[in-house]
């Protein structure tokens, strides 16, 4: 079951790398398609914002890889993070002047002028090897894994970190991060910080006696995907976070993404359509989007209430969680005003 879910995830990565090649990965703001809310809406800012105070690695230091391993940092002057979730967490640690190549999906504007060596679980050894690194940050859904093989092989060390699942991993990831770099005192504050950002978020969210179900589909019209996530998608804290039901878990739907179907999509009846932006972008946005079978028989699809964030932050649960968080619960309350 592990190894599946590791290949859908990894499937799930190349589809959004894929798209973030074909629409570019600059971070430019695009149009909103017809029927979905405005920049207004609390959209996630395309920076990051590091830490005031810009800490000094302590190196070197031994750590727990995710996969088992012990790894030995010596010295983090050119680290590679083959995540965007993980470049996030390093610039906003404050060291982003030591990342020297990223992921396509690390679409935020401090990232975007350098190279990209690295697609989702496409990782090409080659061209990481070639920018001497002395520290490679990847994920246990990083691949294809004879690709790290090869990049440990070469005497670099490689940090493993358990991938994002939900708002509870934002701060494991961090700390993860921050001790491989030699910086965890910087990492509790990023922590703390990080925290007490989507607690005054949560607080905020509007009270209603009957909570509104939201699906999250994943969508990507160039390449047929139509998906609506379960259990286990990623998608359930994030949802919950913002006062609502996952309608997809609610619904019954145990594995993590089963193919869209009108009799699936009308058993999950969401009031709300947890959407991706470019996913969106890539099906016609709304108006496409009805017309995926069953859609426009759910309470979703009538009111036309479609909530989309973009694709390189939506599920990272990284230091910009609050920033997703707000995002999804002004534009799922759009409606209700200034009523809490």
């Amino acid at each position: 079951m592990r190894r599946l879910r590791t290949r859908l995830a990894g499937a799930l990565l190349s589809a959004l790398a894929l798209t973030l090649t074909a629409t570019g990965c600059g971070g430019s703001p695009q149009a909103a398609p017809s029927g979905t809310p405005s920049a207004a809406t609390a959209a996630p800012a395309n920076r990051v914002e590091p830490l005031t105070d810009r800490p000094v690695p302590e190196l070197p230091v031994t750590v727990r890889s995710a996969d088992g391993e012990r790894v030995t940092v010596e010295a983090a002057e050119r680290v590679v993070p083959l995540s965007g979730s993980l470049s996030e967490i390093v610039f906003t640690l404050g060291l982003g002047d030591r990342v020297v190549a990223r992921d396509v999906t690390a679409t935020f504007e401090q990232a975007a002028k350098l190279p990209v060596v690295t697609r989702g679980h496409d990782v090409s050894a080659e061209s990481v090897l070639s920018l001497r690194p002395d520290l490679v940050i990847a994920e246990t859904t990083t691949g294809p894994e004879e690709a790290v093989d090869q990049i440990r092989a070469a005497g670099v060390p490689v940090l493993v970190v358990a991938p994002a699942g939900g708002l509870d991993d934002v701060g494991p990831r961090i700390t993860a991060v921050a001790g491989a770099l030699g910086v965890p005192a910087a990492g509790k504050e990023l922590t703390r910080r990080s925290q007490e950002r989507i607690d005054a978020v949560r607080a905020d969210v509007p009270h209603r006696e009957s909570r509104p179900r939201v699906a999250f589909l994943y969508l990507r019209g160039s390449a047929s995907v139509y998906l609506i996530g379960g259990e286990g998608s990623g998608a359930t804290s994030l949802i919950e976070a913002a006062g609502a039901v996952d309608a997809g878990a609610a619904s019954g739907l145990t594995k993590d993404f089963t193919a869209i179907t009108s009799e699936a999509l009308v058993k999950a009846a969401p009031d709300a359509i947890l959407v991706m932006s470019k996913g969106l972008e890539s099906v016609g946005g709304v108006d496409g989007l009805v017309k995926i079978p069953g859609v426009a028989q759910t309470p979703a699809g009538m009111d036309r209430r479609i909530v989309s964030v973009e694709d390189g932050v939506l599920l990272t649960y990284g230091p910009r969680t609050d920033q997703v968080l707000k995002s999804v619960v002004a534009q799922l309350y759009a409606e209700d005003g200034e009523e809490r």
